[in-house]
């Protein structure tokens, strides 16, 4: 399928289009999220109840996730971009239906969490892949730093939306406005024009089966020192701030007597401290050499990271979480505009699906690392006479909490490490010069898209 442009919007007003029509879906979906996690422990009483919504997800999105990046590489960006918005929409939709029949059960909840699921795994590919081909190169921080307010600036709403709507349309009321707004998104993606990316020497070369193809992602990155550096960079910074924010709500809690407003608060300010730094990054673009945003971002974010395990109470973990999350759109932004950048947008889909798995990787890994230190070493060792509580007492203080704020102290240490260590590799610290753009790549013959 090929589309025209004739009459349609493209370019950077055409992503801004797409942008709106996301924020605004994302902002109903996470209110949807905020009340059907009131509406399943209500019922389930059970954190573990809760927890398996999210291996229901993250298991078939990592088990899809290369094959996805194949679809998105081989079909249309604008029809993968509707396939991501139609599986969340089609999980929403079946949601409403149960709930308002009175007979929604929890292995609904489940199901619809492996349909959501499954849709996911193309969008992130696909909306990466679809702003190489709408916005010039010289847009693509801004454009991603556009994509991180997606992120952070619903989280900072829905919570009080949902809250303030519940009482009044209920359950039922807060789906239907998700499904409304999932038509909405993709009304936008139907006017939008979304260029076919030119094909590559190397694309058509890697053509083959959805096996070879879905390894292709992992071959390429592999075979580029800059590139695998990079993502390097980013596995180890996020299983440290992965740990991190694993213990960070068992911290606060500890240490405040299971206060949930305090706990708010921090979370409230970090997503607010998120949507300044992807409105400065959107208006700014990020620095001329990205790479600084990556490695001087990692830096930042662990002094952040530093400053959330240390004694002092409210003030200091506002001011933790609010450093690292100011600076995360410039992290990520920076990142993804490189890639974008090296990366021929006909092999996006599959080399972006690649580094997802790899950085996803940390995520089942980076909780269990986390407690098992928390709850059988630095815990009770903090609890205990001497020991590490004689050396840390006076950096994290004393008692319930004082643990978990050494670990998260330590995992701070170890994400600005990363980042210095970035500027002492070549291969890291020249990627922009070391690699081609994509656009300097030799074209294959003209390829119908």
């Amino acid at each position: 399928m090929q589309e025209t442009s004739t009459k349609r919007p493209g370019g950077m007003f055409g992503f801004t289009l797409v942008w709106l029509g996301q924020i605004v879906s994302v902002l109903a979906s996470n209110m949807s999220g905020f009340a059907l996690t009131i509406w399943m422990y209500e019922r389930t009483q059970s954190a573990t109840a809760l927890g398996l919504m999210q291996v229901f997800f993250i298991t078939p999105f990592l088990l899809i996730s290369p094959f996805a990046g194949v679809m998105v590489d081989r079909h249309n960006r604008k029809l993968m971009m509707m396939v991501s918005d139609l599986g969340a929409g089609l999980a929403t939709v079946l949601i409403l239906i149960f709930q308002w029949l009175g007979i929604l059960e929890i292995w609904h909840m489940y199901a619809a969490s492996i349909i959501y699921g499954l849709g996911m795994a193309f969008q992130w590919p696909a909306y990466s892949a679809a702003i190489s081909t709408m916005v010039p190169k010289e847009q693509y921080g801004r454009a991603n730093g556009m994509m991180s307010l997606i992120e952070a600036g619903p989280a900072v709403f829905s919570p009080l939306l949902a809250g303030a709507l519940l009482p009044f349309i209920g359950l039922t009321g807060i789906l239907f406005i998700d499904v409304v707004t999932f038509i909405f998104a993709i009304a936008v993606l139907m006017m939008v024009f979304i260029p076919q990316p030119e094909r590559t020497e190397e694309g058509a070369q890697s053509k083959g089966s959805i096996l070879s193809e879905a390894a292709f992602g992992f071959k390429y990155i592999f075979a580029r020192p800059s590139l695998l550096g990079l993502q390097l960079v980013f596995f180890m910074g996020n299983l440290f701030t992965g740990m991190l924010f694993t213990l960070l709500p068992p911290m606060i809690l500890s240490r405040t007597g299971n206060d949930s407003l305090m706990f708010g608060s921090v979370q409230t300010a970090g997503a607010i401290a998120g949507v300044v730094g992807g409105l400065i990054m959107s208006a700014w673009g990020g620095f001329k050499r990205r790479v600084h945003g990556v490695l001087l971002g990692w830096i930042i974010t662990g002094l952040g990271a530093s400053v959330i395990g240390l004694a002092g109470g409210l003030p200091i973990w506002i001011t933790g979480v609010a450093i690292s999350a100011f600076i995360s759109p410039l992290v990520n932004s920076s990142n993804q505009a490189i890639w974008q950048a090296k990366v021929a947008p006909d092999l996006q889909g599959r080399v972006f699906s690649a580094r997802r798995l790899i950085a996803w990787f940390t995520q089942p890994i980076a909780p269990v690392i986390a407690g098992t230190l928390a709850d059988y070493i630095v815990e009770p060792q903090m609890r205990a006479a001497g020991g590490l509580s004689q050396t840390f007492s006076g950096l994290v203080g004393t008692g319930p909490g004082s643990g978990m704020g050494l670990i998260i102290f330590l995992c701070g240490q170890v994400s600005i490490l990363v980042g210095v260590i970035g500027y002492f590799i070549p291969a890291i610290l020249n990627a922009e010069s070391l690699l081609p753009d994509h656009d300097e790549l030799p074209k294959a013959e003209a390829i119908p898209a």
